[in-house]
């Protein structure tokens, strides 16, 4: 059900759009409309400004918004009206001029339709004012997060009861999943990646059909989403034999570099500086052109949100933030290592929410 802290999120941003100079905002981000009312159907938008807040739906979701949203204004629409139609005659039924749209996920012919059928409206590209709010999560968010984390664990660890030598990443992935949904996930927070031997040089790679004996060692990234759509994300490296000493080497400097990354968070630090202290162990260790990607993200609603640990970020750590911590080395032709933690930040530092050993 839709709480006191749906409305105060969006009193937050009602403050938000009135500084943007927007007489009314379209949030139609299915994550966005979720955190500022607590909905969690599709196919729907919600007004905002100062002056007015409207749910727009349409009829197979009328029983759910009452029950989920409950006080909330809405306007339904029927089969008899088109989605694009129905949108605009509520906005100049409502009278707004300076209208802003969600412009990284509207499409420039959603964009053109709807100003072409509601005359009279001047639609504004806006960007990341539901984004900004949702860096910070409160205390029911970060336990629900703390959940995703618990259903990845357990998943992880019924995983590695199962394991066989003759299992393929494909089954090893589809047996996780299963887990996790079985202890109570909504789902994975993402298709399993599970990459044996030179497949864990792939940061992205898709679960295929080599089998987990085919080499010493495999890269397992996973997360669940609990119930209320809250992510997880983490990653290990599993030895299903001797461990080879170049691997052994990697293991060794990924988990320096995650420690001095720990080390270097704090409220008030740039998340800019942040990544550059644990790349600074990996190039030190003479493999700095093989970790190219950032060394973290945010995690909430979506698997990927707004605050970066990367060389190119303009965030700074404020505490309720959750982030990746995910230094990484991928050799081409042998093998990847990464080691993945999911981080609050705190009023004195950081807490790690993931409890999975680091060991091989």
């Amino acid at each position: 059900m839709a709480t006191d802290r749906h409305q105060a999120r969006r009193s937050r941003l009602v403050a938000a759009v009135k500084k943007a100079q927007l007489d009314l905002l379209i949030v139609s981000h299915p994550p966005n409309v979720t955190y500022l009312t607590g909905f969690t159907g599709d196919a729907s938008c919600l007004l905002i400004g100062p002056k007015r807040t409207l749910m727009v739906s349409d009829s197979r979701f009328e029983t759910q918004l009452a029950d989920e949203c409950p006080g909330l204004a809405t306007e339904i629409r029927t089969a008899k009206t088109q989605t694009a139609d129905f949108l605009a005659e509520i906005l100049g039924k409502l009278g707004f001029k300076r209208i802003g749209f969600e412009s990284a996920y509207t499409t420039v012919a959603a964009k053109d339709g709807l100003e072409e059928k509601a005359t009279g409206i001047e639609l504004t590209p806006s960007s990341g004012l539901v984004e900004e709010l949702r860096q910070i999560k409160d205390s029911e968010e970060i336990t629900a997060i703390r959940d995703a984390i618990y259903l990845a664990e357990r998943g992880y660890s019924v995983l590695r009861a199962l394991l066989l030598p003759e299992m393929t990443e494909r089954e090893a992935a589809h047996e996780l999943e299963h887990a996790m949904r079985r202890f109570g996930a909504l789902k994975a927070a993402f298709e399993p990646i599970i990459g044996v031997g030179p497949q864990a040089a792939l940061p992205h790679y898709r679960a295929g059909l080599r089998r987990l004996d085919e080499a010493p060692f495999f890269l397992i990234d996973w997360g669940a989403v609990e119930p209320g759509g809250y992510h997880s994300d983490l990653t290990r490296m599993v030895a299903t034999s001797k461990i080879p000493p170049k691997l052994d080497k990697l293991h060794r400097v990924v988990m320096n570099a995650r420690q001095a990354a720990l080390d270097a968070i704090h409220p008030g630090v740039a998340c800019q500086q942040v990544d550059a202290t644990a790349r600074k162990v990996i190039e030190d260790a003479g493999f700095g052109k093989y970790f190219g990607h950032g060394l973290g993200h945010g995690i909430g609603l979506e698997i990927h949100e707004s605050v970066r640990f990367s060389p190119i970020s303009k965030d700074t750590l404020q505490p309720g933030m959750v982030l990746t911590v995910e230094p990484g080395i991928y050799l081409p032709g042998f093998g990847g290592v990464r080691l993945e933690d999911d981080v609050l930040i705190t009023r004195d530092g950081y807490e790690v929410l993931s409890s999975v050993p680091l060991e091989l």
